[in-house]
């Protein structure tokens, strides 16, 4: 395992995180302080270098020597990074390639033969290096991530995230059933071994976890015979580990399940049926979802990863997002590239807006999601929905320092463009419509800065 040391660190500037669903947090002309384990040891509200050096580093036996200084600009703010709670990096390469297709059709004809195709080493690598670059230049600290079938190709990437510094859950997929031929796997017992070597393996180079995670990974219902889904049932009860899937994605999909499975009363409890539901189970999608299992999930306090541009780009569905949260189900964001067609966190904060004025137009006035809203899924909801809501989503003593650094563009006097991205701040807007201008016109371009853990991951290069 490589180590990566950061040092202390002083963080001057505006913060800007989400205190609870509805509000955002402004600590403007603040310090943080992050030891050298990532750690936040300390946030002081008007505090510049001068005072963090005379009272800050005195309580923390901290000599001025040893901590590197980190000052953002007039304009320019700290947010916490991204938490994407449903990715494919194996599909990485498709990403905005969907044609016409509905998600069977689309599984067959651009999925499944571009993740055998990552069987080859070499080709893993490059797709998989450039899937976490990518992700990380948009400001994804934490990602979920599905590979593939294959053991050598599922251990490559975990090595990759912890090489790149971004903290992961690598998760192989199982699927011995109603798959291609060129790519399932041979039995229950084969994708069950198959499984533990790939949790053998991450134990090795990550041995607490700090950084790189396995997830038990069923690919979804249709894909897994009810004896595989009994035996990583069984494994997760025997480790401990979370678990991920789909769910209710697409109404054929929910059509064919019922046909798989009569016994069971319907797709969420095909998984609780086979002791995949509880508190450390990710359901991605989740669009088509009756009351009872809506119910049932809250029950079993199953998290649910809302991907709105993927649900739009392959007609899924409009997942209605408000209903889950007043049930008090934690929901977090997902890009599902490349269902989705956009590795950015940011994109899909914009999509959950825009996709809950269309369940609103529909009737329901109260689906609309508020900037806030979608913002809390992008980052604490996101750290609840990976179960690590208490150490990463937001800016708090305790927590570890995983943010980026946010800058806006300035309309200066000669009107000309600089390379500081889509969004312009004319410099009248309050704080709140500047971030609601980064929310609908900002990308990548605006990412100055990722760190993950306290070390620096991206740095954006003009």
């Amino acid at each position: 395992m490589s180590h990566h040391p950061t040092g202390k660190s002083l963080f001057l500037g505006s913060f800007i995180h989400s205190k609870s669903l509805d509000e955002l947090e402004y600590l403007h002309d603040s310090a943080v302080c992050v030891n050298e384990h990532g750690v936040i040891v300390a946030i002081e509200k008007g505090c510049d270098l001068k005072k963090a050096e005379e009272t800050l580093f005195p309580k923390l036996g901290w000599s001025a020597g040893d901590v590197t200084v980190k000052t953002a600009k007039p304009g320019q703010f700290f947010f916490p990074g991204f938490i994407d709670t449903h990715i494919h990096a194996s599909q990485y390469p498709n990403a905005g390639i969907f044609g016409k297709t509905t998600l069977l059709d689309w599984l067959n004809t651009y999925t499944f033969p571009m993740e055998s195709s990552l069987s080859v080493e070499s080709k893993a690598k490059t797709v998989y290096t450039r899937c976490i670059q990518r992700t990380l230049s948009n400001g994804t600290t934490t990602a979920s991530y599905y590979a593939t079938i294959s053991v050598p190709s599922t251990n490559l990437l975990a090595d990759l995230c912890l090489e790149y510094g971004q903290r992961a859950f690598i998760g192989r997929c199982c699927m011995d059933t109603l798959s291609p031929d060129f790519y399932r796997d041979e039995s229950p017992a084969t994708a069950l071994a198959d499984t533990r070597a790939t949790i053998s393996h991450i134990a090795s180079i990550d041995p607490s976890h700090s950084l790189v995670t396995p997830i038990i990974t069923p690919r979804f219902a249709p894909s897994c015979s009810s004896e595989l889904m009994h035996g990583l049932g069984a494994l997760q009860k025997e480790t401990n580990l979370p678990v991920q899937t789909h769910i209710a994605e697409n109404p054929k999909e929910v059509a064919l399940v019922k046909s798989l499975f009569p016994e069971h009363e319907s797709y969420t409890h095909v998984y609780d049926n086979h002791g995949l539901l509880g508190p450390k189970t990710i359901l991605a999608h989740a669009v088509h979802l009756s009351e009872v299992e809506v119910d049932l999930i809250k029950e079993r306090e199953g998290k649910i990863s809302h991907c709105p541009a993927s649900n739009s780009a392959i007609t899924s569905g409009t997942a209605k997002v408000r209903r889950l949260l007043n049930k008090g189900i934690e929901v977090g964001l997902g890009t599902d590239m490349s269902g989705g067609y956009s590795p950015s966190i940011l994109e899909a904060v914009r999509q959950a807006s825009l996709v809950s004025r269309h369940v609103a137009m529909g009737g329901e006035e109260e689906a609309k999601l508020s900037i806030e809203e979608v913002l809390y899924l992008g980052t604490k909801g996101g750290a609840k929905v990976v179960g690590l809501g208490d150490k990463i989503g937001g800016f708090g003593v305790g927590m570890e320092w995983d943010a980026q650094l946010i800058g806006l563009g300035s309309v200066d006097g000669d009107l000309g463009f600089g390379d500081e991205g889509p969004v312009d701040i004319f410099g009248w807007e309050t704080w709140e419509e500047r971030v609601a201008k980064w929310v609908f016109n900002g990308d990548d371009r605006n990412t100055q800065a990722v760190w993950v853990k306290g070390r620096l991951v991206h740095e954006r290069k003009i």
